[in-house]
């Protein structure tokens, strides 16, 4: 029965880390896509001095998101991974990798959610500017 265990948990190791590769690969795709569709004139769908550095951010930090994602399915996968680990040496492998992941992941959302900060602060800059706002426009009396 213990093997029949080990087994199901090795097998549902591999199903999520071929779930994680799915993810990467269609985030890679997409990204590419998208990168190729800023090379052409008139498909930005942003406007301002920022424009090509704004879509290319949001390229960036959607692949981001998703690499992310798929991380944590990795990180699911190698703790699978260490409940059948049969040896020491096997288990300190899959913590050094889980130890690798998870900073890797930790530094992505870092820097995912500190562009996001920046993107909301420029939003807001051009939500006070009158001169970008209707609701400048208008005063009551």
């Amino acid at each position: 029965m213990e093997e029949y265990f080990k087994a199901l948990t090795l097998w549902l190791a591999a199903g999520t880390e071929a779930a994680a590769a799915l993810i990467i690969g269609l985030a890679t795709i997409e990204a590419v896509f998208s990168a190729l569709l800023l090379f052409l004139p008139g498909t930005s769908r942003h406007a301002g001095s920022r424009e090509p550095q704004d879509a290319k951010e949001q390229v960036r930090l959607k692949l981001g998101r998703w690499l992310a994602v798929a991380l944590e399915f990795e990180l699911g996968a190698d703790i699978l991974r260490t409940a059948v680990a049969p040896t020491w040496s096997e288990i300190g492998q899959l913590a050094a990798i889980a130890t690798i992941r998870t900073l890797l992941n930790y530094f992505l959302q870092k820097e995912i959610d500190t562009a996001e900060a920046r993107e909301g602060q420029a939003s807001n800059r051009s939500a006070d500017n009158p001169a970008s706002s209707s609701a400048g426009l208008t005063k009551v009396p």
